[in-house]
């Protein structure tokens, strides 16, 4: 004869608490992921799919006909774009360099007990509130030839500016985009760097000025390895930032003259919403993707590959 035994509801609140429990933070971002799926996968896949089609909206509205790996072979072929990779590899090498550089240099300063740090720190952070698109506004009227304050000063330091201007020389128009946001997003290094650096230990650092250690030793030592893992995080965001440049370019140059400071992010405005490529400008998204993947993944496993979590 067999018993079935019924169980007290009551029997699986503790069990059904703990669940709720342990699994709570997912319960809660899961809402969130869900959305950040639809938003990057669907893209990804409708451009994935359009970049085997041979597709343009000044034609028709729907896919013409499938035409394989064409688009990607004529995005490779294409001088325009392998012009817009030069200058974007550019553009992010160079400046996200730069800008630790200059941001390092800039947290350090605000180390020091000197007069006013407090209000230089407020001030810091206002160029990185402002939109790209404005700053590109204002630093279209400083490089203006006709009176810009910055050719005034480099004309009073007896600088050479080219008689075009400096936007409308292929030789100067690249660089004048590069300080721009160097100009804008070196604050954004500085301010963070200042925020890890506060976290160092003053004991490890005091132990070091009684070693009689230098304060580059100290530097290189001891504080940098220190904050090593915040530096290689904000300067693979922002390397990733500046390969999407698109609205400085857009108001100061517009890609010109001829190729010289057209970027990705501008070639795929152009294909896209310019000439309605769409069959072309998806493979180009998808080759940009993989690009921007790979320097990444590349310089994620060398930066970490020593790190212990």
């Amino acid at each position: 004869m067999h018993t079935t035994t019924v169980r007290s509801p009551r029997a699986f609140g503790p069990a059904r608490k703990s669940f709720i429990r342990r699994n709570l933070p997912y319960f809660l971002i899961a809402p969130s992921v869900v959305m950040l799926l639809a938003l990057i996968a669907y893209p990804l896949l409708f451009a994935l799919r359009s970049s085997f089609y041979f597709w343009n909206l000044q034609i028709g509205p729907e896919p013409l006909q499938f035409v394989g790996f064409e688009n990607y072979v004529q995005a490779f072929n294409a001088f325009d774009f392998r012009a817009a990779l030069t200058n974007t590899l550019i553009l992010s090498i160079l400046g996200t360099a730069l800008e630790f550089t200059f941001g390092l240099a800039i947290a350090l300063i605000l180390l020091k007990a000197l007069p006013g740090m407090n209000i230089v720190r407020a001030l810091l952070i206002l160029p990185t509130t402002i939109a790209p698109i404005v700053v590109g506004f204002l630093f279209r009227y400083l490089y203006d030839p006709g009176g810009g304050l910055l050719i005034w000063l480099l004309q009073s330091l007896w600088l050479p500016v080219p008689a075009e201007g400096i936007l409308g020389s292929p030789s100067t128009a690249l660089a004048a985009i590069l300080f721009v946001d160097i100009w804008q997003w070196t604050p954004f290094f500085a301010i963070v760097l200042y925020a890890s650096l506060l976290a160092v230990p003053d004991e490890i650092l005091e132990a070091a000025r009684l070693d009689r250690a230098s304060a580059w030793t100290i530097l290189m030592r001891i504080k940098l390895p220190l904050i090593k893992r915040t530096a290689i995080i904000i300067v693979m965001l922002r390397f990733m930032q500046i390969f999407n440049t698109f609205d400085t370019v857009l108001v100061l140059t517009r890609g010109g003259p001829g190729t010289s400071t057209r970027t990705l992010g501008y070639s795929l405005y152009e294909q896209g919403l310019v000439n309605f490529n769409i069959g072309l400008v998806s493979a180009m998204t998808w080759i940009t993707v993989l690009i921007v993947n790979v320097i990444v993944a590349l310089y994620v496993f060398f930066a970490f590959r020593n790190e212990e979590w």
